[in-house]
């Protein structure tokens, strides 16, 4: 039994994330979680809402409450929608918790004690009219580099070049919009990811697997200009993780807090003290440090490409810098955009679809299939509304589920609501079975690299060898002149279902519980010989003719979402 830490880019806590966000990080990992237990594997999948840094503090502002009392309110919103969506996670977490704080503070002071924190005196922008320092994402401006008017003083949304609020044109406070802004001096920390660079280049050469997207930005961004740069790990804050060596204060940083970008990744180990301190389980460290066992553990992460930069350089730079024995990365999968019907999904502006707003207009799996399907692993990918309906009507309702609708009213119909007795299987079922097998070996092949689509594709061509079977062998005519023969039809295309449920349960969990339901069955054991399989329910088994597995989405619905989505959210 093979051991897989699965890890999901943390949303950030300021509202609800659109269907962009899903896609991007949350839902891939789901997939591969729930593929990985499907085939017997122990499987840890961690999550957690990324809850500091100027996102949390503006968003509160606006919302009227204090900081702590809305983050405490979004997690459990956030939370609710990802069960929503069906998101396995093993355990939910929180940036603020109390194990986040003590295991980024310990991170801090290995650091400092093997000379990769420096203290820097530095001018930084100072908002007259708020009376404070303004952290990066407080700052908004004209990007230097692409010309976007709403680049941040972090990052340009835009062409995702790294920015210092200095780089800005016309910049200008996102708390009160004042553009009386002056330059003053303060102290802040520095991670030396300049004295990582030759260690880290060597390790991303070591993973000649990892997907091009993925080791082309860490290659840019090691390489490109001045190299790979000191990264400041501190900020001017009140909401935070103060400043601390371990549990020492730290002279000169009073009143300080880590930058959101040190302490949220460290919060993915922090994340598994939270499990087992939630009673969840009894042993963490078996998952996280090599010397207790996770030397054996595949560690593989989910993102969007803005993340990836992050998690090839500054995280990494913390965890081998530490000098301590904890597990790294072994593959990160991550994705382009998802855009919007023409332009981008954005949280900050409301526009697109979002995840609450989804589940109130379909169940989770009609969109767990589009956007699976759809996934922007290659290049960037555009969800449209007229794209969506023709994805779920023709592959949900006309495949999977007119399959399932056919041979078990049929049954019903003619041998009652039993697997029918008789018969016996010749060249045609021999030539499902051959097909069957090469197709699910296929699947397995793509889901075990991770590659989304081309899985996706192989599920949907193995719904399609039911319906060819069905209209090549066609039991309904078979039944007239030889009803023997027509129950072992039946019988196979019956046991197809359990294998369909099985198979489709990483995309379409909802899809899996209701045949296995309908179908009397609570094997769900995964097909590794194919003609096994189609023997699992046998002659007389129980089975009940499901409701309507997937609906079709019509033309004055889908109307009717395009004028309702068309703007931006309230």
């Amino acid at each position: 039994m093979a051991r897989h830490l699965i890890t999901s880019a943390i949303p950030y806590i300021n509202g609800i994330k659109h269907l962009g966000n899903l896609v991007g990080s949350q839902l891939p990992a789901d997939l591969f979680a729930r593929y990985q237990r499907a085939r017997g594997n122990e499987v840890m999948f961690l999550c957690s809402t990324d809850e500091h840094g100027t996102p949390a503090e503006i968003a509160a502002a606006k919302a009227g409450k204090p900081v702590a009392e809305y983050c405490a309110e979004m997690h459990a919103v956030q939370a609710e929608i990802a069960d929503g969506f069906r998101l396995s996670f093993d355990h939910f977490g929180r940036s603020s918790s109390p194990e986040n704080h003590a295991l980024t503070q310990h991170f801090a002071g290995r650091l400092a004690d093997q000379g990769l924190i420096r203290e820097v005196s530095e001018t930084q922008m100072y908002s007259n009219a708020d009376g404070r320092f303004l952290p990066d994402r407080y700052i908004e401006g004209t990007c230097p580099n692409c010309g976007f008017d709403s680049a941040r003083g972090d990052q340009c949304d835009n062409c995702t070049k790294q920015l210092d609020p200095v780089d800005l044109i016309n910049p200008y406070s996102t708390i009160s919009g004042s553009s009386d802004l002056e330059m003053r001096e303060t102290k802040h920390l520095y991670l030396c990811q300049s004295q990582m660079k030759d260690q880290l280049e060597a390790w991303i050469d070591s993973k000649t697997d990892w997907p091009i997207l993925t080791t082309s930005i860490a290659k840019k961004w090691l390489n490109d200009g001045d190299g790979l740069q000191d990264r400041g790990i501190t900020r001017d804050l009140n909401w935070g993780i103060p400043v601390k060596k371990g549990d020492a204060d730290w002279p000169g940083m009073e009143g300080k807090v880590f930058y959101v970008w040190f302490d949220a990744p460290i919060e993915y180990i922090a994340c598994a003290q939270e499990w087992v301190n939630a009673g969840k389980g009894d042993n963490w460290e078996r998952w996280w440090r090599t010397d207790k066992g996770a030397d054996d553990v595949t560690y593989t992460q989910f993102m969007g490409k803005d993340n990836v930069p992050f998690h090839t350089l500054s995280f990494p730079s913390t965890i081998l810098g530490s000098g301590e024995p904890w597990k790294l990365v072994d593959y990160i999968k991550s994705f382009n955009y998802l855009n919007y019907d023409g332009g981008q999904f954005s949280t900050s502006r409301g526009r697109g679809v979002f995840m609450d707003q989804a589940l109130e207009i379909l169940p989770a799996d009609y969109w767990r299939w589009w956007l699976l399907s759809h996934a922007p692993e290659s290049s960037d990918a555009e969800f449209t509304w007229e794209n969506f309906q023709a994805s779920v009507n023709k592959d949900l309702a006309d495949v999977l589920g007119n399959f399932v609708s056919r041979i078990t009213k049929f049954c019903r119909s003619k041998f009652g609501e039993v697997v029918p007795e008789g018969g016996t299987w010749g060249n045609a079922e021999q030539a499902v079975i051959d097909e069957m097998t090469t197709r699910i070996r296929a699947y397995e092949t793509h889901m075990q690299a991770i590659e989304v689509r081309k899985a996706a594709s192989e599920l949907r061509a193995i719904w399609v060898i039911g319906n060819e079977y069905l209209q090549s062998a066609a039991p309904w005519s078979t039944f007239k002149e030889n009803p023997e023969q027509a129950a072992a039809q039946v019988r196979l295309a019956l046991n197809l279902i359990r294998i369909y449920a099985v198979l489709s349960g990483p995309f379409i969990p909802d899809a899996k519980a209701t045949l296995l339901a309908a179908m009397h069955c609570d094997d769900d054991s995964w097909p590794d010989d194919v003609t096994a399989a189609l023997n699992m329910l046998p002659v007389g088994h129980t089975f009940s003719v499901p409701d309507v597995l997937f609906r079709k989405i019509t033309d004055d619905e889908r109307e009717e979402w395009q004028t309702r989505f068309a703007g931006t959210r309230d």
